[in-house]
């Protein structure tokens, strides 16, 4: 009986047998250990106007597990805000946590599929970085990916992803999406080494 070959993610193969080795070399690594890697992807729907209108959650539920094959955590609001008719505990939105095989897939369908398909697209920013290799960007509606039906999108929904990495710095979790192929707009750096740059200046 021939022996059966294991599924392997087509970017998690990549990430193996080509962007382990050139980000060792690239950072100047001793291990291959230590070379960075994608830990998990978040993605968070907000929906603030679930508070008078229900539906509007069930759709976010709705068009959050078609994109991702798996079912959303409603997230709550932590306390009440009077002016904005806000109650404690009150359901605002969804997230889904991926990791392992499912996340790796939805990596290469959210960079080969959905980005592309970004109405006036001209590269998402450099700077969105939150100072541990962890990169996050918002995407305006939910058409960009196929996984959603137009005649079922009752309102555009937003929401923002992110791409938590095992970097030890923002410079590092660049060069480790930048050797994916990340469509960064050319020319912009995380805003951590910026700000390290002015600080030497002063």
């Amino acid at each position: 009986m021939a022996a059966t070959t294991k599924y392997i993610p087509r970017m998690k193969a990549h990430y193996l047998n080509t962007v382990r080795a050139d980000l060792m070399k690239q950072l100047e690594l001793q291990n291959p250990m230590q070379v960075p890697t994608i830990e998990k992807i978040v993605i968070n729907m907000g929906v603030g106007r679930a508070t008078q209108q229900a539906s509007l959650l069930d759709g976010a539920v709705a068009d959050l597990t078609a994109i991702t094959g798996q079912k959303p955590l409603v997230t709550k609001s932590r306390i009440a805000i009077a002016s904005f008719k806000l109650r404690e505990n009150q359901a605002i939105g969804c997230k889904v946590t991926m990791r392992g095989d499912r996340m790796w897939e939805f990596f290469d369908r959210m960079l080969s599929i959905a980005i592309p398909r970004i109405r006036d697209f001209r590269g998402l920013s450099g700077k969105s970085w939150d100072g541990n290799g962890n990169y996050t960007f918002g995407l305006t509606e939910q058409l960009a990916f196929m996984e959603v039906r137009i005649e079922q999108v009752d309102v555009p929904r937003g929401m923002d992803i992110t791409i938590v990495t095992t970097a030890k710095s923002d410079i590092e979790g660049k060069a480790l999406l930048d050797a994916f192929g990340f469509p960064f707009r050319k020319g912009e750096v995380p805003a951590s080494v910026t700000k390290a740059k002015k600080s030497k200046k002063k």
